[in-house]
């Protein structure tokens, strides 16, 4: 491979249908959903076979930079890119890609988010490897997770012809992004054969994905040309917090990758979940005899089934129910039924609306 590889990890956001554990002071990829490794933590795990530490970047939020820089000390310090305010993956991919056309402009640059589960890591990695060598020929590369269920929660990615097989991979042209369908049009999608999940995962040239910035956002590719001067300069955090409020609020998938003509997918397996609901936990950890996951608090259950109980080490009882979420929290209790997990940052609105901000 002829271009440097690096990794770019989204690690802002803030998981509201994991609340109330996930909050704005600590949102999902800094919690400890699957054991004593934090989300970010975990994504930095299955990064470092492929990657050396220099070559990941962090694009974070400015409240989080110092707790990731605790959790990740192994990656330079330098390689913490602070958003003052989020703005969507649009413009912290396009900071991202600023940064290593300054560094490296011939780089191969994967986009990752920070609060993924991936089961098997080694296949992941080959499909990387996989992608980049699509990414060298000059497309935009997105991963697509080959359904296992018309899942109405996820984008779908249509695929068209082939494009050839790289590392034992088939990658293919993309025909359409697809929105999140209802569940009758996930069901042909799915029988159809032809549409994987949208991951969210992205791998290409740093000067491809900034042509194409250019081109289908020019008000975020004027915003990126003003900071270009003063990277790694003390004007840096200045400019930042001047231009960074002004930037459009969009994603890489409306803003680009959806107008973009040379796109390409690569539909593979490798055990993902965006755990993109407390529902989603369910699915991953191990359950007890009723199907039950209980987690960091003492469960008496009677007559209880395919619930997860989440705890802050205080005695959670139940009793004659089934496909329950329970989350206790330190101010907060939340009970709902478990289909209805994804709606929990309806919750979140609300708090927000009635102005209730000490619970987020």
């Amino acid at each position: 491979m002829g271009r440097e590889p690096f990794a770019v990890i989204l690690a802002g956001g803030s998981g509201t249908r994991l609340w109330p554990l996930s909050r704005q002071s600590r949102p999902k990829q800094m919690l400890r959903l699957l054991g004593e490794r934090t989300m970010f933590q975990l994504t930095v795990d299955r990064l470092l076979p492929m990657f050396r530490p220099e070559h990941i970047l962090i694009v974070t939020g400015q409240e989080y930079v110092e707790e990731l820089i605790q959790q990740a000390p192994e990656i330079p310090r330098g390689n913490f890119l602070a958003e003052p305010v989020g703005r969507n993956t649009a413009p912290a991919i396009g900071l991202a890609a600023l940064h290593l056309r300054r560094r490296a402009p011939q780089a191969l640059m994967a986009v990752l988010p920070a609060d993924h589960y991936i089961r098997d890591e080694a296949r992941f990695r080959a499909v990387l490897r996989a992608a980049f060598q699509v990414a060298e020929r000059g497309f935009l590369v997105t991963l697509g997770i080959r359904p296992t269920y018309p899942a109405t929660g996820f984008g779908y990615i249509e695929r068209g012809e082939p494009l050839g097989r790289f590392g034992g991979f088939m990658a293919y042209r993309v025909l359409a992004f697809r929105e999140k369908p209802d569940l009758a049009t996930a069901e042909r999608f799915v029988a159809g054969g032809h549409h994987s999940w949208n991951s969210g995962m992205f791998i290409w040239r740093v000067d491809r994905i900034l042509e194409e910035i250019q081109r289908n956002m020019p008000e975020l590719a004027a915003g990126l040309q003003s900071l270009e001067s003063v990277l790694g300069t003390p004007e840096e955090a200045v400019a930042m917090r001047r231009i960074w409020p002004e930037m459009p609020n969009m994603s890489i998938d409306y803003g680009v990758m959806e107008k973009a003509q040379e796109v390409a997918v690569i539909p593979a397996e490798f055990g993902w979940n965006d755990i993109g609901s407390w529902a989603a936990l369910l699915d991953i950890l191990a359950t007890d005899d009723q199907s039950n996951v209980v987690l960091g608090a003492e469960h008496l259950g009677l007559d209880t089934a395919g619930s997860l109980i989440f705890g802050n080490g205080r005695l959670v009882a139940t009793l004659g129910v089934k496909d329950l979420i329970i989350v206790d929290t330190d101010d907060v209790l939340l009970v709902c039924p478990r289909e209805r997990a994804q709606d929990v940052r309806l919750l979140v609105e609300t708090l927000k609306r009635e102005g209730r901000y000490e619970y987020l």
